[in-house]
């Protein structure tokens, strides 16, 4: 079975022709401009070294080479077929602390910087697998749909901060909750959530039956702490001033 994707090039072949009857002119007239200029034995005193057969190559070399381009251009296939194929990638949605206690300072640059460089880190690993972005605080904000465009998800992800969301504090279980809606395929059995924070939720009973929840529809869930048990202060700008 020999399949081509680009038929239309075939149409280039005509150039070929054109080519070969535009050398056999010019040789012709070459030939002729010689004979006007000097006899055949002055031209051999001429040009000694001189070579008859030179141009003939050049041009079958020529006309190889557009024909090898061409074919290119078609690209050929022998012995495919379509083949319909399940994808065995992973469907992973990040959920992202954005609340102001993310600001503090106790991991460099700070607890939200780090966050953004380690959910990087993981899909610059990533190979198959579908993400997607959820941003939380007091309540949970769809950042990124499911998709494979890693490039997109991590402009999101670049972009987010802690003003995105008017409302403070951390519900892990909106987050939870929200992520479970994300994973649109019936058939994907792979179903991973990250949830990253600081680890202070403010709905903590809500949080175990919204994991329990997302346990029995088969999402397994990880959390991932940024920050220092110790703590920090939680900068806060004013004019362009960092106050405590």
């Amino acid at each position: 079975m020999i399949q081509f994707d680009e038929k239309i090039y075939f149409y280039l072949l005509a150039i070929i022709p054109v080519i070969v009857l535009v050398f056999f002119f010019l040789q012709i007239w070459k030939n002729r401009t010689q004979k006007a200029f000097a006899s055949p034995r002055l031209l051999k005193k001429i040009a000694p070294d001189k070579s008859r057969n030179k141009s003939g190559l050049k041009l079958i070399f020529f006309v190889l080479g557009l024909v090898f381009l061409i074919v290119g251009l078609v690209n050929p296939k022998i012995g495919t077929k379509l083949e319909t194929v399940k994808r065995e990638g992973v469907d992973i949605v990040f959920a992202v602390d954005v609340s102001k206690s993310m600001l503090a300072e106790d991991i460099a640059p700070n607890r939200l910087d780090k966050a953004k460089r380690l959910v990087s880190e993981i899909i610059n690993q990533l190979a198959s697998d579908r993400i997607g972005i959820i941003a939380y605080a007091g309540q949970a904000y769809p950042q990124l749909p499911i998709t494979t465009d890693y490039g997109a998800a991590k402009m999101f992800l670049q972009s987010m901060n802690t003003d995105m969301l008017s409302s403070q504090g951390t519900a892990i279980d909106a987050a939870i909750d929200l992520a479970s809606t994300y994973y649109n395929d019936e058939e994907q059995t792979n179903r991973v959530l990250f949830i990253i924070s600081d680890g202070e939720d403010h709905s903590e009973n809500a949080t175990f039956g919204a994991v329990e929840n997302a346990i029995q529809n088969g999402i397994r869930v990880y959390t991932i702490g940024v920050g220092k048990a110790k703590g920090a202060p939680i900068p806060i700008i004013r004019n362009g001033l960092i106050e405590t």
